[in-house]
């Protein structure tokens, strides 16, 4: 009798953050897709999907906040020990959110979706800027509760100005040249 060894590399985590309406969610499709073409299936946690879940009336301050990123990491880092690849599609507003999931997850990347607060306004898929200046909400990351962008993002990429499909080959550079050396 024969045994078969498969081969199936070490599942990894990207979590892609940037203000709302920066682009994250339109990189996250093409990243998507571009690993599905290399044969790599990953879970996306996408933040809203999640809230309606975990927080199904969510306040959006720091104590809901912490508590949600908190559970969105481990998640994530769950399913990464289990094989399973996961792009994280959250503004996770503080660094100490993301820094949660880096420090649980060992093949980690992190991208930074970098668009002027302006082009973000302007975009609003979701209302959430209209709602912010019309007072019907205090907690918009980069208006009334500060975004903080990573320090030392694995990659950045410029949602205003740059195809998601170019965006995404380049994680995907990153990411093999990051997984690849451990």
């Amino acid at each position: 009798m024969t045994t078969v060894e498969l081969k199936h590399p070490p599942a990894f985590a990207i979590w892609v953050t940037g203000l709302p309406a920066s682009g994250k969610s339109t990189l996250v499709a093409a990243l998507r897709m571009e690993l599905k073409n290399c044969g790599i299936h990953p879970a996306v946690l996408e933040s809203d999907a999640l809230r309606e879940i975990l927080t199904p009336n969510p306040r959006y301050d720091e104590p809901e906040r912490d508590c949600f990123y908190r559970e969105m990491a481990e998640i994530g880092a769950l399913l990464v020990d289990q094989g399973v690849p996961v792009i994280f599609d959250a503004t996770a507003n503080r660094r100490s959110y993301r820094r949660g999931a880096r420090n649980r997850i060992p093949r980690f990347l992190e991208v930074y979706v970098d668009s002027p607060l302006a082009v973000c306004v302007s975009r609003d898929p979701k209302g959430i800027y209209r709602k912010g200046r019309e007072g019907k909400s205090e907690t918009v990351p980069g208006i009334q509760t500060g975004y903080e962008p990573p320090e030392s993002p694995d990659v950045i990429v410029h949602g205003n100005c740059e195809t998601p499909e170019s965006a995404a080959q380049r994680v995907i550079a990153a990411l093999h040249a990051k997984t690849c050396a451990k």
